[in-house]
């Protein structure tokens, strides 16, 4: 892990169309983003380059929480997905610039993700954990092909 970035890499069973539904749609982010143990609210979703996007985190054991927002930077639907997160929290300075390429091969989608610009005081290996359950969540969410009656 290189100082203030994380880089990760999975393979997901299923198509780079739904994957990027998953970053694109507030009830679906709202349901994997957030690492276990918390809560997402999604406040505001305007998926377009300049668009911006805003949420908040709550520690379900807490109560407390953290809020950020940022904008979409680069967009290729089912290929690419770049946006940027300030936290609210001055304590939390910078501007993180999350990149995400989907590829699909023969076992599904290959999901490459950069977050750039962490924070100096969010240790970037909590950073990365945080991230390995997200992605977990997202696998899960995605990978289920359930049929309408």
């Amino acid at each position: 892990m290189a100082n203030n970035q994380v880089t990760l890499h999975r393979v997901l069973k299923t198509s780079p169309e739904k994957i990027y539904r998953a970053f694109t749609e507030p009830l679906a982010i709202a349901a994997w983003l957030p690492p276990y143990g918390f809560l997402c609210t999604v406040h505001e979703m305007d998926v377009r380059v300049g668009g911006v996007h805003k949420m908040s985190f709550q520690n379900f054991t807490t109560g407390n929480g953290h809020s950020f927002g940022g904008e979409y930077v680069e967009l290729k639907p089912n290929e690419l997905i770049k946006y940027t997160d300030k936290f609210d929290d001055p304590n939390l300075p910078g501007v993180m610039t999350t990149t995400v390429w989907l590829q699909k091969n023969m076992a599904g989608t290959e999901v490459k993700i950069v977050q750039e610009g962490i924070p100096p005081v969010i240790p970037v290996e909590m950073c990365y954990l945080g991230w390995q359950e997200s992605l977990d969540k997202l696998m899960r969410l995605v990978e289920p092909n359930i049929p309408d009656a």
